[in-house]
């Protein structure tokens, strides 16, 4: 008895862990971005909230939009319920810590033959039937003196975090995708509008050659250009609405909707991104939501090392219990009815044909596969940030030049209208800047939508708004 006191004891003192500490491993980080103007550092706030960046954006109807995705959104709840699921294994886990309690009751009438094996050649058996009633209470207790309790909580307990840390991703995945479908929609909105305005004019001046061509002053030549060029553009219409379908059904899906349902009305409102808020490189540590996933999917893979480490080591269970038998309900809790046990059982690996030398090494390969996957997602996270700072500087830059190009374009499509009607130029001229001027203003309408992409980009790149207490109504 007094050795299994002093085992249980020491279970219960001992921290002999078998797995390995765990650190974060380090990622060389930049000092700063290679910023271009206008960008400024932003300063952080690890504490902060993301907010509801997309209102930064000044649309309601992507307000709305965005509002409705979280609510109905397929995707989110799925991520919703693993989250909950992984809750759920880490406090099962957790339970593991404790001692386990049952409470158990027995009733029942039996016959014992009279042929059954003899337990003494001097006795007979002879045939009876009673009845047996017994309750029991016992305690169940694994002694974790190798850890592997403990590894296979903390194991648990990362991946709930690690499954909270993919919510937030989803969430800023979803909002993301839901705004650059959107966005993308606006400017084929503006396109389309370009190419209404295009075919008005494209049919006055058809309808100005055809006159003039009755009158006999041009040539049927000049008739069959500018309608080709009219059908040209009616085709481009035809194909812009394909691909505003699909945009459209895009968004019908994020937000949880059937698309044959769904519909968005066209709107040409020019919008402007905001400036979108930048902080160190090494924020990304703390902002990124797929890095803290990568991060604490590291965690959970080191805890499952010593878990696996701790098969080499004997499993000791400590029990007890404790209740009464009788064959009679009169007699039950009488005291020769008491009945108890108290004992420990330890069971020592010998040879299990490398068994666990492979679960060593399979759990120590996928720490190795969790590491790599986490460095490989920073840098791709500096990546994107990057390439986001570096494209939003260059379109800033190329639109600027396409608002003069639709400028010069416009003047100079004036001053061939001019000439054709005064005879000095021929219609292909002005055939040819009705197309120039087109493709000027699709290009700015294009680069619009670009900008607004590329700052949809940046807030994802950067792990989400950053400074919510700035945006209006948050």
């Amino acid at each position: 008895m007094r050795g299994v006191l002093l085992l249980a004891a020491a279970a219960l003192l001992a921290d002999c862990a078998v797995a390995p500490p765990y650190e974060r491993p380090a990622v060389e980080m930049p000092a700063a971005w290679k910023l271009e103007a206008p960008w400024q550092p932003a300063q952080p706030g690890d504490l902060l909230a993301r907010g509801a960046w997309w209102r930064r954006f000044g649309d309601a109807q992507l307000d709305a939009l965005q509002e409705q995705a979280l609510v109905a959104s397929p995707t989110l709840s799925v991520a919703a319920a693993r989250l909950a699921q992984a809750r759920a294994a880490a406090d099962a886990a957790s339970a593991g810590l404790f001692p386990q309690l049952g409470l158990g009751a027995r009733a029942g009438r039996q016959a014992i033959s009279a042929n059954r094996p003899l337990t003494s050649y001097g006795g007979t058996n002879s045939a009876t039937v009673q009845n047996d009633f017994a309750l029991l209470f016992n305690v169940a207790y694994e002694a974790d003196l190798w850890g592997r309790v403990r590894g296979t909580v903390s194991a648990a307990r990362a991946t709930a975090e690690q499954s909270a840390a993919d919510l937030q991703n989803v969430r800023l995945v979803l909002g993301t995708d839901l705004a650059a479908n959107y966005f993308n929609l606006r400017e084929l909105d503006i396109e389309l509008d370009v190419l209404a305005q295009s075919i008005a004019l494209q049919r006055r001046v058809l309808e100005l050659a055809q006159a003039r061509h009755d009158l006999g002053a041009t040539s049927g030549l000049d008739v069959a250009q500018q309608q080709a060029l009219l059908d040209t553009t009616l085709t481009q219409v035809d194909v812009l609405l394909r691909q505003r379908s699909q945009f459209q059904n895009a968004i019908a899906t994020l937000v949880g909707q059937p698309a044959p349902v769904f519909a968005i009305a066209p709107e040409t409102m020019t919008r402007t991104p905001p400036a979108v808020p930048l902080g160190v490189p090494s924020d990304l540590l703390q902002r990124r939501p797929d890095i803290a996933a990568a991060e604490r999917a590291m965690a959970a893979a080191n805890a499952q090392i010593g878990v696996a480490r701790a098969a080499y080591y004997p499993n000791i269970t400590l029990g007890t219990s404790a209740g009464v038998d009788s064959r009679t309900l009169a007699t039950l809790f009488d005291a020769p009815s008491l009945l108890w046990s108290l004992g420990v059982s330890v069971l020592q690996p010998v040879f299990d044909a490398g068994r666990t030398d492979a679960n060593v090494a399979i759990a120590e390969a996928g720490y190795q596969v969790a590491t790599g996957t986490y460095r490989r997602t920073v840098l791709t996270a500096m990546q994107e940030v990057q390439d986001g700072i570096t494209g939003s500087a260059a379109l800033d830059r190329a639109l600027a030049q396409a608002r003069l190009a639709e400028q010069s374009a416009q003047r100079v499509l004036q001053l061939a209208a001019d000439r054709n009607e005064g005879g000095v130029a021929t219609s292909l001229d002005v055939i040819i800047a009705q197309q120039a001027l087109l493709n000027s203003q699709r290009q700015v309408a294009q680069l619009l939508g670009q900008r607004l992409l590329v700052a949809v980009f940046l807030v994802k790149a950067l792990g989400g708004d950053w400074q919510p207490e700035a945006v209006a109504g948050s």
